[in-house]
């Protein structure tokens, strides 16, 4: 039985490369973002048993790890330049600028399905693209990004 456009769009997972970025509210052409987890670092506990052999070890969640995010976008003449080493050069100046980065995964109409948000994010490396003289590949650069943490938010 053939389904309908309405049963796929609500049972099928959405497609990875339906998405958009945003830097300071303004929309970034990215083709790759990596590195958007939420992670806890852990603590130990002994406790010296009432009853029994050894001492028992509880686990427990603490501080929350901050995220690296790693973004990769293609060179555009009078573009990319200016946008990402603008931002990475300013930390020589001891002005660390830390912008708040909304990674939306949409749906085939375009509409917000969920954000991530990248709180207090900074970078912290700019790679160039890898110049090969026997390759017409494009020229992919790439930051990496410190941030506070990340949230998901649901449209």
């Amino acid at each position: 039985m053939a389904l309908t456009k309405d049963e796929i769009r609500t049972t099928y997972p959405l497609p990875v490369y339906n998405y958009k970025v945003e830097i300071d509210g303004k929309a970034v052409a990215f083709s790759e973002v990596s590195g958007l987890s939420m992670a806890y670092e852990t603590s130990t506990y002994v406790e010296s048993p009432t009853s029994g052999v050894g001492p028992r070890r509880m686990y427990m969640p603490s501080q929350r790890k901050s995220a690296t995010i790693t973004m990769k976008k293609g060179m555009v003449a009078g573009v990319s330049v200016p946008a990402l080493f603008g931002w990475i050069s300013s930390i020589q100046l001891n002005r660390v600028d830390k912008k708040d980065i909304y990674v939306r995964l949409c749906d085939e109409s375009g509409a917000t399905v969920v954000s991530w948000k990248v709180i207090n994010a900074f970078p912290t490396k700019l790679d160039a693209p890898t110049f090969t003289a026997n390759s017409n590949d494009v020229a992919i650069e790439s930051m990496e990004l410190m941030a506070d943490g990340v949230v998901v938010e649901p449209a």
